[in-house]
């Protein structure tokens, strides 16, 4: 058994990605991908995640600009993990409620380690980037999230108020240095 990584998307984990996808829609996240389709042209899937121009069929506003995105995912042996998300550089929507970062464990691998593991080992890779210090955007209630980030050194700046458009999120700066 080989030791957890993180790895560009790649069509080796076709199988388990989509079963984790699964797990996604049950949760109600990622509806947006379409399993079928994803199914029939996985090849394409990830060709259009390795242009780092953002995830592919995410529906966006017409007024996001969208920002560039190096996509990774944490893979141990023939099954996928989780994934996170580097923004190369912040809007002012991201810099409110979305961050340079995001990351996700699928649901079956969540309680394991694989949060502070995953965040831990991107790292150097957001470091690489250019981001000296990256902002993470933490639902209030996800205590789980919020714990991967305090242990993984993050500070916490404040929490923004809700709007009509946008729930409240707690600003967190993770140094990456």
């Amino acid at each position: 058994m080989s030791a957890s990584k993180l790895i560009r998307p790649c069509v080796d984990y076709k199988d388990s990605y989509i079963e984790a996808l699964r797990e996604y829609h049950q949760e109600e996240r990622y509806l947006y991908q379409d399993i079928g389709v994803l199914d029939r042209d996985f090849d394409g899937f990830v060709k259009d995640l390795a242009c780092e121009k953002g995830y592919p069929h995410q529906p966006y506003q017409d007024w996001v600009e969208p920002m560039p995105e190096t996509i990774v995912w944490m893979v141990k042996d023939d099954t996928y993990i989780g994934t996170v998300n580097i923004r190369h550089r912040l809007n002012w929507h991201l810099e409110k409620w979305g961050g340079h970062v995001h990351f996700i464990v699928r649901p079956t691998m969540r309680g394991k380690g694989y949060g502070r593991k995953i965040l831990h080992k991107a790292m150097p890779i957001i470091n690489y980037i250019g981001i000296d210090n990256a902002l993470l955007t933490i639902c209030p209630n996800n205590q789980w999230a919020i714990n991967i980030a305090e242990q993984c050194g993050a500070v916490f700046e404040d929490e923004t108020q809700a709007t009509d458009k946008f729930p409240a999120v707690k600003r967190y700066w993770l140094n990456c240095t």
